[in-house]
């Protein structure tokens, strides 16, 4: 994710700060798309395998929205079919090669606050999303280690 777009994110997470939220905010070397949640898996190489013959193609991200589920809020990203159709990619190498992944639907979106602490998001009517975009021109295999203050994720490739 390139500064331009983690700067805005930090600007929508400084803002929910600036109207007295609390909760698990996302550090800003933390914020991410997942395209696939993989979890445990003891061999990478092969991920990374999978990863190069998924055929990626840069895309355009841009933001478009706030929204929560449960107790997450995050920024969501526009519809954007070049995208969907590398997931979908994706994940049909990741289930040919025998990798379990998280199957839940692909809704593309950013985690800004886990465990919000207010009443309801709508009444933040002052949170402004920046009319970012961003061109993704590569994925990455993440490693995420739970650390004593909060995730830890590290680039694999």
């Amino acid at each position: 994710m390139n500064e331009v777009m983690k700067d805005a994110l930090v600007c929508m997470q400084d803002c929910m700060m600036n109207n007295n939220v609390h909760g698990n905010f996302t550090k800003e070397e933390n914020l991410h798309l997942t395209l696939a949640f993989i979890g445990d898996y003891p061999d990478p190489d092969t991920i990374l395998e999978v990863m190069d013959a998924s055929d990626y193609r840069p895309v355009k991200l841009s933001l478009d929205g706030i929204g929560h589920y449960n107790e997450v809020w995050y920024a969501g990203l526009a519809d954007n079919k070049g995208l969907q159709a590398y997931v979908k990619r994706l994940r049909h190498c990741l289930a040919d090669a025998g990798i379990p992944f998280d199957r839940k639907k692909f809704s593309p979106h950013i985690t800004l606050i886990r465990k919000p602490q207010y009443h309801e998001l709508s009444d933040m009517t002052d949170i402004v999303i920046p009319k970012i975009s961003m061109i993704a021109d590569h994925v990455s295999l993440m490693c995420s280690d739970r650390g004593k203050n909060g995730m830890i994720y590290t680039e694999i490739r």
